[in-house]
């Protein structure tokens, strides 16, 4: 998977498999959302839905104050995320890209999930009780859905709090803060703030005693495969699920963006939350615009067919 908006079909089958280019490269659909969607229609749907498969972007954490590092308000630095989150800048400065990932970790120390987390994981503890389930495929990083309470959550871009050594490749949870006495104080955004120039060995290292090597952020950087496994994980709840959400995504990452036109093409009701309409828009059966965390909670709240 390459995180490139807009990626033909034949890369996407080259990078992710011949399963998601079958959806690239469909065309457009019919239109089928309505201006306005009937939320009393979506809460019926809801009622009935046994599975239900959560596809949420960055739009969600941006209502916490996240900065989504993309557009023109995207810069750390003079840098984009495009310009850091990548092997090969990493491998070229990695001192820079670790100022910029130390940034990003403590500033999510100040964020709190928001009433859209919070709906999603009380929702999700609510239907458990009914042996129903929700899961949450997060393309965000932060981990404020697991936070807010989620427990089913596939975190198909990794986290900033996890760590991924490049020489025996072990990945751990990792939330010290600073994450290591070289990175303290590092890492303003401000344009004219000095590179840190730290010297690689003062950089965070793999703690296990035979290794010792360089530790990178456990993200996939733009170029980056996703994780097999977890796509594996995705495919299987995209095939049982009976009700899908889309919220707070511009639905122009692949693969991500593929996930909910596959499912509204087997006729599953897909509704889209999101500030304003997205290139999907028009595969789906709803679209509620607003604010995430208003238009949710009031989605997700108990019907009043719910016995528990």
């Amino acid at each position: 998977m390459v995180l490139r908006p807009f990626v033909s079909w034949r890369l996407v089958s080259r990078r992710c498999g011949a399963r998601w280019a079958k959806w690239a490269e469909r065309g457009p659909c019919v239109g089928m959302a309505r201006s306005g969607s009937d939320m009393a229609e979506f809460r019926k749907v809801f009622s009935k839905a046994k599975h239900i498969v959560v596809i949420a972007g960055a739009g969600v954490s941006a209502e916490s104050g996240v900065p989504t590092f993309r557009g023109a308000a995207g810069y750390w630095r003079k840098w984009q995320a495009q310009d850091l989150a990548t092997p090969e800048a990493f491998f070229r400065n990695p001192s820079r890209v670790w100022e910029y990932y130390h940034y990003r970790r403590e500033l999510m120390l100040t964020k709190s999930p928001n009433a859209a987390h919070v709906a999603l994981a009380e929702c999700e503890t609510r239907l458990s009780r009914q042996g129903r389930s929700l899961v949450v495929i997060s393309q965000s990083i932060d981990e404020l859905h697991c936070r807010a309470g989620s427990q089913h959550v596939l975190e198909i871009h990794g986290s900033l709090f996890k760590t991924r050594c490049i020489s025996c490749g072990d990945v751990v949870v990792n939330q010290k803060s600073p994450i290591c006495a070289a990175l303290e104080g590092k890492g303003s955004p401000d344009p004219n703030a000095e590179d840190a120039n730290i010297p690689v060995e003062l950089l965070p290292r793999c703690e296990k005693s035979t290794c010792n090597g360089l530790l990178r952020p456990s993200v996939v950087w733009f170029g980056e495969t996703l994780n097999s496994d977890i796509l594996t994980q995705v495919e299987k709840e995209l095939d049982i699920c009976d009700l899908c959400l889309v919220v707070g995504t511009s639905s122009i990452v692949y693969p991500a963006a593929m996930f909910a036109p596959q499912v509204a093409t087997r006729g599953i009701p897909v509704a889209e939350f999101n500030l304003r309409t997205t290139p999907a828009t028009g595969r789906f059966r709803f679209h509620f615009s607003g604010r995430c965390g208003t238009t949710l909670p009031l989605a997700l709240e108990r019907h009043e067919s719910e016995v528990i």
